[in-house]
């Protein structure tokens, strides 16, 4: 007998072998209609797994992160077996699941695949689905899974298991489709009630674009028709609220081939929400003791080589530059130029926590195949901040980065966010991650702990943390539901030892700091970007880069308008005239279009009774006002930030 540890907290006894679905019908049929896939001991199982030891259990539905990702990752497996099924002959490379959704990408030789083909694809997956297949996992040695690739001549696959060895090499089976995989699936195709390829598009072979383009082909899936309805008209509105289309209407940004891919340009409507954006940064962090630094773009070779950067991250960083015999790199990341200022001058416990902060200039080189809009670039300003504190100050510190994140979400109306805590695995100490045991399990606690504490919701992800220490990755979702990565928080124990940074305690002795890296906006580039979706480029009053636009019915009224335009520029209001001679619905119109929050309509009952009309953004008319009182308002809007709701 073996013992199964729920999380509810209760210890079951069952044969050697059971499985978690068998698990799940023993609690409750209705249950284990449910599930997807399991957690076992902390990884993620085909739910028909047999389970031979002691072992901790979580069953995993649709609910549940990891069962989404088992479903589409499932998904994946149904349409490339109806793109074989359809398309003899075809080479499949990879078959990620998605935030939401799932790809696979595929070299289907001559063939190319046209809108048309989806829906016979679509029709031919829902057909496989109502087939009830299991996903059958078998392991299956080195040798047989060359012999089996090599007779199919497919080279993705053969090139795939270059890198694996005997005894973590597994082959997915259902219906009448093959695959090489690690898992895990789903139990049957029965669960794939509803499904929708969404997307072609191509895609370099291990995304360099010196191999060949395979195409991608993009699906969702749902349990259930209506969920599928409902994500459709999500992603209509997601269409509409496109930041990218938005950025090009309003003004935020562009991008040119002279400058170079991923290397956005801000225009003055973008520049104004940056400098809003830091403001608000500023003295949030000004309030919170930090101090402001500024770093370097460039920094010697021999700097990445003590942090770890090189060369387990050169991939991410532009090539080196040579001068005077030395290599020069542009900064990927601001902490090794800030471990450098801590050291610059000695510490001691007085000095702790020493809190740094920089909106500083970084460059990566992400593949152009992974480009996007302002959500992956090779140029971005990270607000980031490095915390340098003793053990006994560091829940308080991690709190307090924590506290800053909430602070935000209540500014720019994010209601829905969870933070994910991702954690080392042992089985990789030395390699994945530092090799310091105790180190990993003693912080990983104190970061749980410091969560717990704060009634912080949060969720544990195996296998994800930095080489360094466990870190915080915080998930947002815009108001129409799509998912954003915003944000990290980590806790670092080892760079501290590589830079020899130290600080005397009360005793007179050296010790080494913890170090916390924090970017609660992240990045300009990717925070703007959802700030557009967020908003539908609808921005609250203090962000919007222009907050009023003066509306004069005929020329005889802009001297007027020109006065009220000063009393506004005065009291700190981003204002314009509308000088044309133009009738006034269709300057109401633009106005409209480029979301400007308020409309001034100056007539001449505004100029006799010297006083305005007022338009609000997506409201319409809100009346008469007098001037003064309409800048009152205006102001304590701006001043307090507020949303405009």
């Amino acid at each position: 007998m073996i013992n199964i540890s729920l999380p509810d907290g209760a210890v079951r006894q069952y044969e050697s072998g059971i499985s978690a679905l068998d698990v799940a019908k023993s609690i409750s049929e209705g249950l284990a209609r449910k599930v997807l896939a399991a957690s076992v001991n902390g990884q993620v199982w085909d739910a028909s797994r047999p389970i031979y030891e002691d072992a901790t259990l979580k069953l995993l539905t649709w609910e549940d992160r990891d069962g989404k990702s088992t479903f589409w990752h499932s998904s994946a497996h149904l349409m490339a077996e109806a793109v074989e099924s359809l398309y003899p002959g075809v080479k499949f490379w990879v078959g990620p699941a998605l935030d939401n959704g799932f790809y696979y990408d595929m070299d289907l030789g001559d063939r190319k695949l046209v809108e048309d083909d989806l829906v016979l694809l679509e029709k031919k997956m829902n057909e496989l689905a109502k087939k009830n297949s299991a996903y059958l996992r078998k392991e299956m040695p080195k040798a047989e899974a060359i012999e089996y690739f090599t007779g199919k001549g497919d080279e993705y696959k053969l090139d795939l298991l270059q890198n694996l060895t005997d005894g973590e090499i597994t082959f997915y089976s259902q219906g009448n489709f093959t695959d090489l995989c690690r898992g895990p699936h789903i139990p049957n195709t029965s669960f794939i009630k509803a499904i929708k390829l969404t997307n072609i598009a191509g895609a370099y072979w291990k995304g360099d674009e010196k191999n060949k383009q395979l195409t991608r082909l993009y699906g969702v899936t749902f349990p259930s028709q209506k969920e599928l309805e409902e994500y459709l008209l999500m992603l209509e509105e997601a269409k509409k609220r496109d930041h990218r289309k938005l950025g090009k209407e309003l003004g935020i940004y562009t991008m040119d081939d002279d400058v170079g891919q991923g290397l956005p340009l801000w225009m003055p409507n973008g520049t104004i929400i940056i400098e809003e954006l830091e403001k608000l940064a500023k003295s949030t962090e000004e309030e919170a003791g930090y101090k402001r630094v500024v770093t370097p773009h460039i920094a010697k070779e021999s700097m990445y080589l003590t942090s770890g950067h090189l060369p387990y991250y050169a991939d991410s960083m532009f090539p080196p530059m040579e001068m005077d015999g030395e290599k020069y790199y542009l900064k990927a990341m601001n902490c090794p130029h800030h471990h450098k200022i801590f050291s610059a001058e000695p510490k001691s416990y007085r000095d702790m926590p020493y809190r740094i902060a920089e909106y500083g200039t970084c460059y990566r080189y992400e593949q152009s195949g992974e480009l996007f809009g302002l959500m992956r670039v090779r140029c971005l300003h990270m607000n980031d901040a490095h915390l340098y504190c003793t053990k006994e100050q560091f829940a308080q510190e991690f709190k307090a980065v924590n506290d800053m994140y909430i602070k935000y979400f209540k500014i720019f109306g994010i209601d829905k966010y969870v933070m994910r805590l991702s954690l080392h695995d042992p089985k990789k100490l030395g390699q994945k991650y530092v090799d310091e045991p105790e180190l990993w399990i003693e912080t990983e606690e104190m970061v749980r702990k410091v969560l717990i504490d704060s009634n912080i919701p949060f969720i544990e992800v195996p296998d994800e943390a930095a080489f360094y220490g466990p870190k915080i990755d915080v998930q947002i979702w815009s108001t129409i539901g799509r998912e954003f990565t915003l944000a990290t928080n980590q806790v670092d124990f080892n760079s501290g030892r590589k830079f020899k940074l130290e600080y005397t305690n009360q005793n007179n002795v050296p010790e080494i700091p913890l170090i916390i890296h924090r970017a609660p906006l992240g990045t300009h580039e990717r925070f703007i970007g959802f700030l557009l979706e967020h908003y539908a480029g609808k921005f609250p009053v203090w962000l919007a880069p222009q907050q009023v636009k003066i509306l004069p019915i005929s020329d005889k009224f802009l001297e007027y308008a020109l006065g009220i335009k000063a009393k506004l520029r005065k009291a700190g209001i981003r204002v314009e005239l509308d000088e044309r001679s133009e009738k006034i619905g269709k300057k109401i119109r633009e106005a409209e279009l480029s979301r400007v929050p308020y409309m001034l309509i100056i007539g001449e009952k505004e100029m006799n009774e010297n006083k305005i009309s007022v338009r609000r953004q997506g409201k319409g008319d809100l009346g008469l006002q007098d001037t003064d009182s309409f800048v009152f308002a205006v102001v304590e809007e701006i001043v307090n930030r507020k949303s405009g709701e």
